[in-house]
């Protein structure tokens, strides 16, 4: 079985697993599966409105995603994206809300998205030069940031930066604003463009560079890595870096095409769904898509039927999936080596 038939059989089991279970659900609670999904379908992909909102809500979940999957691809586990994300937030408020009013668009988004990137790359090297110059782990190491960053921000903006008697920073300069499009009502904008670009050359700097080779040789095996010449090193800190800057472009959806402005606590939570995209992606870019529409469906679906089932319950569904997932990969490849016994004895 190719690699590409395994990761379909995989999504395919665990979509199913989800699927039951869903329906179970939903039984519980004494709706009709049969009504609910198709209210979900018709109110999301089906509809102008929904549609839009499921993009706008999978498109930071992407940028999460992918740094969780790069961290993965290394073999480290990116639990800090929550901070690297808040650290990438403010840094582009910041640069947006001090830039001259005059400043061309081009110059005043590039700064705002650099600022973002930077910040949360740096939050991210961090964690990476901790787990290979003195071997903390990065999980804890990514826990104990969190903390930390979101109480530093919170205290440099109540002291020098918030609007008074506000958690959130000045606006933006109308300049670094993106625009937005589609239906009345929805706030999808162009930061879409800038996930789509992320992926391709996420996707491109594992397939076709030496860095993306040297990360998934110390994530396949650290030792075989160091026998060929691959420092560990370098490639967790390259690769931690990558990841954070990843998580720091989220800030392009959140403040330049949403809030315009740093708010406290915003983008929270987007993190840790990022790390539920990454499993269900597979990590690969592509997955990771697939993982933040389906994220972003759910999302926006549970909201819209609403006056059907609880929304708990599509919170409930979407923790299923991601443990649908990792555990249909031992099942498929279990099934892939009676495969292949078979066709031995045959």
């Amino acid at each position: 079985m190719s690699a590409l038939r395994r990761e379909a059989a995989i999504a395919a089991v665990a979509l199913l697993v989800a699927i039951a279970a869903g329906s179970a659900l939903i039984l519980v609670v004494g709706q009709s599966p049969a009504r609910v999904w198709a209210a979900l379908l018709a109110r999301t992909l089906g509809d102008g409105y929904g549609l839009a909102q499921v993009l706008f809500k999978a498109t930071p979940l992407v940028f999460t995603g992918l740094a969780v999957a790069v961290g993965l691809r290394a073999g480290l586990f990116n639990i800090g994206v929550e901070g690297q994300l808040a650290a990438g937030l403010f840094a582009c408020g910041l640069a947006g809300a001090a830039l001259p009013a005059g400043t061309p668009a081009v110059i005043a988004v590039a700064a705002c998205v650099a600022a973002a990137a930077a910040a949360g790359g740096a939050v991210g090297a961090a964690t990476g030069a901790l787990r290979a110059v003195r071997g903390a782990h990065e999980v804890i190491v990514g826990i104990l940031l969190n903390a930390i960053i979101f109480a530093v921000l919170l205290w440099l903006g109540d002291t020098y930066v918030f609007v008074r008697e506000s958690t959130r920073t000045p606006d933006v300069v109308e300049a670094a604003r993106l625009p937005t499009f589609g239906p009345a009502g929805t706030a999808l904008n162009a930061s879409i463009a800038l996930a789509a670009v992320s992926v391709a050359a996420i996707a491109w700097v594992l397939a076709r560079t030496r860095t993306g080779a040297a990360w998934r040789a110390v994530g396949a095996s650290r030792d075989a890595a160091a026998a060929a010449g691959i420092g560990a090193r370098g490639a967790w800190i390259s690769a931690m870096a990558v990841s954070g800057a990843l998580a720091g472009l989220a800030a392009a959806h959140y403040v330049l095409g949403y809030k315009h402005a740093y708010e406290n606590d915003l983008g929270r939570g987007a993190g840790f769904l990022g790390v539920a995209v990454a499993l269900l992606g597979r990590g690969h870019p592509g997955g990771v898509v697939v993982g933040a529409l389906l994220i972003g469906l759910l999302s926006h679906g549970g909201l819209a039927i609403n006056e059907l089932v609880p929304k708990e319950l599509i919170d409930v569904l979407t923790a299923v999936i991601v443990v649908a997932v990792a555990a249909a990969a031992p099942v498929v490849r279990r099934w892939e080596r009676r495969a292949a016994e078979v066709g031995a004895i045959a």
